[in-house]
């Protein structure tokens, strides 16, 4: 899912960096107003799991790759969507420069795809889902996956827009591929959320919805 530089016209990536830019203020304003010494290392262990999903990449189609996202964990666990904007944030900067996973030019795109839409569609599923279903885990495994495909569609119609991709065959190739590892996201999110409400529920005890 990261678009690699070349594949968006400068012009059109300068547009998703200041779409991307105004979030980053936002997350930052988040930071700022909710951040503790408490959930610093917490920040810290969920950005680097971040990371380490996102390491694994799969070829998808037309030069572009599939992963995981891990934008819905974040945005639960932390009870903001901006929480997970602002990790997401730090990893793809941290890819893009360190590791040239994903344009620099490119990189506010990136952003917008699995910071902002990852996150807002992970944490406002996650809420609609257990208003329905009462039960975090399917709730949260139902988000992570809609995160994971939501950002991928995203992308496709973006590298459509820039002429990079026919609409039908990148709609398709990218959805179907992030269906499936949309899949494998649900089960991590579920599992680790689990994790977590069973060894320290303390820690999300601030994420809205989650059960006492």
């Amino acid at each position: 899912m990261h678009i690699p530089d070349s594949f968006i016209p400068i012009s059109q990536g300068a547009v998703y960096w200041l779409i991307a830019l105004v979030f980053i203020a936002l997350s930052l304003r988040w930071i700022r107003n909710e951040m503790s010494e408490e959930k610093v290392p917490l920040v810290a262990v969920l950005a680097a799991g971040v990371f380490a999903l996102q390491a694994f990449n799969i070829p998808v189609t037309m030069g572009t790759s599939g992963h995981l996202v891990g934008g819905a964990l974040v945005a639960i666990v932390l009870g903001s969507p901006f929480a997970a904007v602002f990790v997401l944030s730090l990893v793809l900067i941290v890819q893009g420069v360190l590791f040239g996973d994903g344009g620099i030019t490119t990189m506010g795109a990136n952003i917008v795809n699995m910071g902002v839409i990852g996150g807002f569609v992970g944490y406002y599923a996650y809420h609609g889902l257990l208003s329905v279903t009462k039960n975090m885990f399917a709730s949260a495994a139902g988000a992570a996956w809609l995160a994971c495909i939501v950002p991928a569609l995203a992308a496709a119609l973006e590298l459509w827009v820039a002429g990079t991709f026919p609409l039908e065959a990148g709609l398709a190739g990218m959805g179907l591929y992030h269906a499936l590892i949309g899949v494998v996201e649900a089960g991590i999110t579920a599992v680790v959320l689990g994790l977590i409400a069973n060894t320290r529920p303390d820690i999300l005890e601030h994420a809205e919805g989650v059960p006492a």
